[in-house]
């Protein structure tokens, strides 16, 4: 089966978007809209996932799990990560390496890796002239959270080049490191 590596990619965002927002307890019942040939002049036709052979579950079987699969088992060992504060320090010496806090402003004010720009993980994509496709871009925030959403969206978009800082703020704090 051909793969299609932004749908793929979108489907692991919506899936860590309700890893991470699944504690509102929102549930979710999926329906599907056909069209009929015929039977009923035309109009859509709601089908909901109550049937096990209904085509929701066929589309789940046959088209969202092996993609998500798929996707999964294609994640870098190194899961587009930066672990070490070391690291983060030489690639932003020798190879230029752009620090993108995705924290709000408020949060980043209040202190910030050296050279760090701020660009809130929710205006990301109005800023995307800001973050470069040739030198490697590292994201951070305070959990890894926003860090994650980050990096699988700008994947998405087509920047290979980007990687999480996990341990994040508090992770660099905790190894020493001076903040701004």
């Amino acid at each position: 089966m051909p793969t299609n590596k932004p749908m793929i990619k979108l489907l692991f965002v919506l899936l860590l978007s309700i890893l991470f927002y699944g504690c509102t307890r929102l549930e979710v019942n999926p329906v599907i809209a056909f069209v009929t040939p015929s039977g009923n002049n035309g109009l859509l036709e709601m089908v909901s996932d109550k049937n096990p052979d209904s085509p929701v579950d066929l589309v789940y079987q046959n088209l969202a799990l092996p993609s998500v699969k798929n996707f999964l088992s294609s994640i870098p060992s190194d899961y587009y990560t930066i672990r070490q504060v070391n690291a983060i320090k030489t690639l932003t010496k020798e190879k230029q390496a752009l620090l993108v806090d995705v924290r709000e402003k408020n949060e980043y004010d209040s202190g910030h890796i050296k050279q760090a720009i701020n660009i809130p993980i929710r205006t990301l994509t109005d800023h995307l002239q800001e973050i470069p496709k040739n030198r490697p871009v590292i994201l951070y925030c305070s959990t890894g959270y926003r860090t994650a959403m980050g990096v699988m969206a700008l994947q998405m978009l087509g920047y290979d080049n980007v990687k999480g800082f996990p341990p994040s703020i508090e992770g660099w704090k905790a190894a020493g490191e001076l903040l701004e």
